[in-house]
């Protein structure tokens, strides 16, 4: 065994003690409880709108039976949920959830004859959908910094898969994979260290490592089907996961399928299944709906202001390519100076240095154009775009989407993308504004999209509008 190895083996000795759902299940039981008295508490400030009174009795049952969450919560894996991205996480909390409270319902009109109070109940119901995701997303940051988040695994494989594959892991720690060690059977990737990881040896290492991973993750795509199944096969670990030679495939919704005896997977395009179209305009109409109302006063406001600093139309509009392929109108707040394509020009002249930032970003952080105070203030919170409402009220755009980009950025993308765009309506918001945003090239854009549109569902949606709230209140990467 090389001195590598040993190493290796030896900082793995043991593996430290599991707390870690314990703590998260903790923190999910108080949130409930923390819903349940918001509720309380939300129903006691209505009680001159409600002609009955409440006591003990119609609300107690309540703080009890949503303690049924957590077990339902355990049996789901979310304790501590190792291996479920944040869209399969809201998705089961969300249906485990509404579950729960259906049953409430149920029982009280059945067995009870309504002796809960139907207030705090949906009132429950309601912050029980937004505090306890809430809290278990500080919970696992707190975790992750702490590092007291994730299971161990072993990486069979240190090509590019492999490498990869620790990459991706390392940028996303709240998936909760922790490498401890690469084996590879090629001699030259000894010693040696990846992604921080390092390669402790061959193969026939991965017994010693049975005691000390919870998981090991194969990645070897040069191996034919067979030696790679007899590798799985001596692989002794709780969970094998094997990582398959299919880049640029969805990977979001694969489903595996027995075809008598033999391994399929099934890769659904959700966004061209008709249902899925319906549903994702039902849901824009009824968010969009009191968000548009709600920002009307707030629009009315930025008006006035812009009309104040800068001659000239409140509101900014440009024709961009919509769903396939047709031009729409796309509104904005304005939140520059009416003259912004010379004020450019002229200080890229000046600012030289300025110019490859505007070639690769199409953004600028010293940006000439944009009008003082309520053009910043605008832009940094992203509340140029409430205009966009009518736009999804009309159809003509998606709450979640690939953003509407100008002609000249669009022509930065290759024409098989540009034309996947078009398949699906754009967006007000999406997974490149709450990922990278202004941070990210148009590589960055192109991927994110690319996975949006391939990988849609509407947990997707509802998980990017909870994070473009977060995005929007930090003003995280936007200039």
């Amino acid at each position: 065994m090389s001195t590598t190895a040993a190493a290796t083996l030896a900082r793995a000795a043991s593996r430290p003690v599991e707390w870690t759902p314990w703590v998260v299940a903790a923190a999910d039981a108080a949130a409930l409880e923390a819903a349940f008295l918001a509720g309380l508490t939300l129903r006691r400030m209505l009680g001159n709108w409600f002609t009955a009174g409440i006591g003990p009795g119609q609300y107690g049952a309540v703080a009890v039976a949503i303690l049924l969450l957590p077990l339902i919560h355990y049996q789901l894996g979310l304790y501590p949920g190792y291996l479920l991205g944040p869209v399969e996480r809201l998705r089961r909390r969300t249906l485990a959830t509404l579950a729960v409270f259906g049953g409430l319902v149920a029982w009280d009109n059945i067995v009870e004859r309504g002796v809960l109070s139907r207030g705090v109940l949906l009132a429950t119901l309601v912050f029980a959908l937004i505090l306890p995701p809430l809290v278990e997303t500080l919970v696992r940051a707190a975790l992750v910094r702490a590092r007291r988040w994730g299971m161990r695994v072993l990486m069979i494989g240190a090509g590019e898969t492999g490498r990869a594959v620790a990459r991706t892991l390392a940028l996303h720690p709240q998936l909760g994979l922790t490498p401890v060690a690469f084996l590879d059977n090629r001699p030259a990737a000894w010693n040696a260290s990846i992604e921080g990881v390092p390669v402790a040896g061959p193969l026939a290492l991965a017994a010693a490592f049975e005691r000390r991973a919870e998981a090991a993750i194969v990645s070897l795509p040069d191996l034919g089907p067979g030696d790679r199944a007899a590798v799985i096969q001596e692989l002794n670990f709780p969970r094998v996961i094997v990582i398959p030679d299919l880049a640029g495939i969805a990977s979001l919704w694969i489903t595996a399928r027995d075809l008598g005896g033999c391994l399929g997977l099934e890769i659904k395009k959700n966004l061209l299944i008709r249902r899925n179209i319906v549903l994702k305009r039902i849901m824009d109409q009824a968010i969009a709906l009191p968000l548009f109302l709600a920002g009307l006063p707030l629009m009315a406001a930025a008006a006035l202001w812009i009309k104040i600093v800068s001659c000239g139309p409140a509101l900014y509009c440009q024709l961009r390519e919509g769903f396939g392929g047709r031009r729409i109108r796309v509104w904005k707040l304005r939140t520059m100076h009416l003259e912004s394509d010379r004020l450019l020009e002229r200080w890229l002249d000046q600012h030289p240095e300025d110019r490859q930032e505007w070639s690769h970003y199409f953004k600028l952080r010293r940006d000439p154009r944009i009008l003082p105070v309520i053009g910043k203030l605008l832009r940094r919170t992203s509340l140029d775009e409430l205009p966009q409402l009518w736009s999804v009220l009309r159809g003509e755009m998606s709450l979640v989407g690939p953003r509407p980009f100008p002609d000249y950025h669009l022509d930065r993308f290759p024409a098989e993308f540009r034309a996947l765009r078009t398949r699906v309506l754009p967006g007000l918001t999406g997974l490149w504004q709450v990922s990278a945003r202004s941070d990210g090239g148009v590589d960055v854009q192109q991927a994110l999209d690319t996975y949006y549109i391939r990988n849609w569902s509407p947990w997707l949606d509802l998980y990017i509008l909870a994070r473009t709230v977060s995005a929007v209140m930090l003003a995280r990467g936007a200039y």
